[in-house]
């Protein structure tokens, strides 16, 4: 697959506000932050503190790396706004929030997680499908949480709402490892890459 690469070297993740009925799910929540910081990569999230949310954020920093929180002002008691992040921006709109963390992004990781999760990923799949913007999708399926969004999108296909090629536009991966291999991958060829080139290739 190839996929477009700016400067930043950041992961947008969407998680959980909730951790969810399996220890494995917080587990995976905090290797995955301690990696990403380990890594270098700054971490770019929907500013919660609590749930999957907050178990990534305080990985990322307890590791030394940075966090980029964005939040809704509606959502901020509700998802408990993180204090403790190294930068956090305030939304008007969901929308708004989205829209920013996709700017923010280099590539795109999605945890386990409940309706707000699946909405995300959808939604930037989908920007992807559109060519809105041509960065990695990368979906980490631990313990099966990726499983039903999965057959929902194999679901459409099958029923010819949309095109096998659908498939393609993400990746799932069942460890952190991974997922974090990926990641180190874009950031050291983003690192290394002709700026004037089109598109960056992963191996």
């Amino acid at each position: 697959m190839s996929y477009r690469l700016n400067s930043t070297r950041s992961a947008a993740v969407f998680c959980g506000s909730r951790h969810g009925n399996d220890p494995a799910f917080s587990k995976a929540t905090a290797e995955f932050g301690a990696r990403l910081a380990e890594a270098g990569i700054r971490l770019v999230y929907g500013g919660g503190r609590i749930g999957l949310m907050g178990v990534l954020a305080d990985a990322v920093l307890a590791g030394g790396g940075q966090v980029f929180g964005v939040i809704p002002d509606f959502l901020r008691r509700l998802e408990v706004e993180h204090g403790g992040v190294t930068e956090m921006v305030v939304t008007e709109t969901m929308h708004a929030r989205k829209q920013l963390m996709c700017d923010e992004a280099d590539a795109f990781v999605t945890l386990p997680g409940g309706l707000g999760t699946y909405d995300e990923t959808i939604e930037i799949i989908t920007w992807r499908q559109l060519r809105l913007h041509d960065k990695p999708i990368f979906i980490l399926d631990i313990a099966g949480s990726a499983r039903p969004l999965i057959a929902a999108i194999d679901a459409a296909i099958e029923m010819g709402f949309a095109s096998a090629d659908a498939r393609n536009l993400f990746e799932v991966l069942d460890s952190v490892e991974a997922v974090t291999g990926r990641l180190r991958a874009l950031s050291a060829e983003g690192a290394s890459a002709n700026p004037e080139a089109d598109a960056i290739r992963l191996t």
